[in-house]
Parts: structure tokens; sequence; C-alpha cells
């Protein structure tokens, strides 16, 4: 079921965070409307990747809390969440082709090395091809180049039809060119499926472009709003790290309440 226009599918509220003793997070709080598309941008070790853990519900907080679609526990809603890691790292003894791995998660796919191959790719969704990633169902997993690897995992998440995609720097690794058209894809996929995105990125240009609400974090909320309100100067200056700009009433802003 697809949230209602402007129904929060992230509530988080003053989350705070250590990891050995020393604070990642500090009352972090950020609120995402059904439909928006939201970067996460900030130098290294500002928390980002953190903030993403507790959003799956997989990082334990000292404060705060976290809630998805309404309300609900994100530990009990995997099926409405996709996610994609910075980086996975794969043995080259990792057999599965591709076809395979899609098939291991992919509704009704289930019992592919008992299938035709092309009963298979029947059942795999449009997505797989909307993403390009059929052009490489034969190959190994394993021998995959990082742009292909990522363009393999960004399917996977969507595999089950989630209503939230949570990626964590997807283009890590891959070249500029090819950085360009996978934010173009994730934006097309997020348009064509009326997606809710949450990206981590560092490049500053592709979010203007793409994203339509921008959080700079660095250990907490430095400033939030609009592409254009956020990457300046002075916002910039704050997310990595000189100094905490008064910028936070445009989270009041297009039903943003932090």
């Amino acid at each position: 079921m697809i949230p209602a226009v402007n129904e929060p599918v992230i509530e988080a509220c003053g989350v705070t965070v250590r990891l050995g003793g020393r604070p990642v997070l500090t009352d972090v709080g950020l609120r995402v409307a059904a439909g928006e598309f939201v970067a996460l941008i900030g130098p290294n070790g500002a928390g980002k990747t953190t903030l993403l853990r507790c959003l799956l519900g997989v990082q334990p907080l000292e404060r705060g809390g976290v809630r998805l679609f309404g309300g609900t526990d994100p530990a009990r809603v995997h099926a409405r969440v996709g996610y994609v890691p910075q980086r996975l790292a794969v043995e080259r003894g990792f057999h599965l082709t591709v076809r395979e791995f899609l098939a291991l998660r992919a509704p009704g796919a289930g019992g592919w090395f008992w299938r035709p191959r092309r009963r298979t790719d029947a059942l795999l969704p449009p997505v797989v091809a909307e993403l390009g990633a059929d052009r490489l169902l034969d190959a190994p997993v394993a021998a995959l180049s990082g742009g292909q690897l990522q363009r393999v995992l960004i399917a996977f998440s969507l595999l089950t039809g989630p209503e939230l995609l949570l990626l964590d720097e997807p283009t890590a690794g891959v070249d500029a060119p090819g950085e360009q058209t996978f934010y173009e894809l994730i934006s097309d996929i997020h348009r064509r499926h009326r997606l809710t995105v949450v990206l981590v990125s560092h490049d500053l240009s592709l979010v203007h472009r793409h994203a339509t609400w921008v959080c700079a974090l660095n250990g907490r909320v430095c400033c939030e709003g609009r592409p254009d309100e956020v990457i300046r100067d002075d916002a910039l200056r704050a997310a990595f790290g000189l100094q905490v700009t008064s910028c936070t009433h445009l989270r009041q802003r297009h039903g943003h309440a932090g």
C-alpha cells in the first residue's frame, strides 16, 4: 500500500548513537514524507551510514526513536524497505549467476535450479530490465565490475516492490559518467515507481540536480531544506565541520519537522 501524500514514511526523533564510546549521532531528527528523494550529505565520519542503519532497525540507539510508515518498528517492515549498501564484497568462489542471485529474492522465482532459464527470466520483475540488469543475467556475480554489481544490487533491492529505498553511496567506485547515469536511473525509478528514496552522497552537483530535499549531517543535523537552499557556502561549511548554521527553520517547510 502506498502511503498517503504527506504521510511521513520516516520519523526519526532525538536519535543518539555512540560507537566505541565515541558520539556518532547526537539528537538527530529526520522526517521524510512519501514520495520524497532525500539526500544525506556530509563529510566522512559524519554518521550518514549509521543513520541509515538506524532507519533499518539494525543499529541500537542510545536515545531517541525511529518510526517507519506511521509508527511501525523498522525491524517489522523489511518487505517494504529496499537497501543498497555502499559496497558488497563478493568472493571469487561465489558461483551464482546474476539470474540465480536475483531469483533468490524475486517473488515466485524460487526453485530456479530446476526451471528452464527462460521461465526464471519471465518471473523477474520489469525493474530488472529497467535497470539494465537483464543484460547481465548469465554473468557470474563474482565477475561483475563495481558498476555492474551496484546495478544488480539496486535491482535486487527492488524485487519485492518496496515503498522505501535506502542507498548508501551506491555510486562509490563508479567513474563520473557512470555516476551520472546511476543517478538518472535512480531518479527515474523514483518517479516511475512512486518510491520514497533516501540516498547518501558526496556528489553535490548530482544531489542538486536530482534530490527534492537535502539533509546536511555532521554528527547532528547542520541544515536541511530544498537543494537550492542547502547547497550554499554557509550550509556546506556547517556540513563539513566548521560551524552549525541557523537554517534549521527550513525543516518546517513542505511538511518537514525534525
